[in-house]
């Protein structure tokens, strides 16, 4: 796995902690500790920084509100999911029996926290440049098309799914507006049949409806 990773850990039993799902230790009744959660809590927040700094040194012209954009697009549950998909962790975790049988090991939310924890134990092992340089390095050319096709993305996996279920195209709507004209702010609404699934906001129209496939994306995950 460290040959797939790109990294060395010092401390092998920090990487073994990462690959432990919740569900093992509550099938086997152990203490919390001994999963990946709150390895996953920190590496969370370590790859939302790196990712912070980076879109911020790469692209000095962006207003903050565009940078938040990228970052949540980057930080995103099915962006990381589909970094491990890629990267094929799954094959690592351990997991409970209900779990696995249960398609565990490819579920979207396993395979985000499974990334994130792995990037928490690199903090830990070699300390948060290190741990930077790997969260970047898998999320690979991600980082520079965050100007916008992540988002696309977005919307195009969100009606795939639902499409895919049988359901019809979902439908975007801008439900508020506020702030002036040289610094808008959008909030949009995306809903399938009658039903809203997600909420988001942003600088842009575009930026809003993207934001609300994230968050449809994220429940449905």
């Amino acid at each position: 796995m460290t040959n797939r990773l790109g990294f060395e850990f010092l401390d092998p039993d920090l990487l073994a902690l990462a690959l432990v799902h919740p569900s093992l230790v509550n099938e086997k009744g152990l203490d919390r500790s001994l999963c990946n959660q709150r390895l996953e809590f920190l590496g969370d927040a370590v790859i939302d920084l790196a990712v912070a700094r980076d879109l911020y040194e790469r692209h000095p012209d962006w207003t903050e509100g565009r940078l938040t954009e990228a970052r949540a697009s980057l930080v995103s549950g099915e962006t990381l999911a589909a970094v491990a998909f890629e990267f094929r962790l799954g094959e690592f975790l351990v997991m409970g029996k209900g779990e696995e049988a249960g398609g565990g090991r490819e579920r979207p939310s396993n395979l985000a926290a499974l990334l994130e924890a792995i990037v928490g134990a690199a903090q830990l092992d070699g300390g948060h440049e290190a741990a930077s340089s790997l969260a970047l390095r898998l999320l690979g050319d991600r980082v520079g098309r965050a100007d916008g096709e992540a988002d696309i993305n977005a919307k195009s996996a969100l009606q795939e799914i639902v499409q895919g279920k049988g359901h019809p195209a979902p439908v975007y709507r801008i439900i508020e507006q506020s702030g002036n004209a040289h610094a808008p702010s959008f909030v949009a609404e995306v809903e399938v049949g009658d039903e809203v699934i997600g909420r988001g906001s942003g600088h842009r129209k575009s930026a809003a409806e993207q934001a609300a496939a994230r968050a449809a994306l994220s429940e449905l995950a």
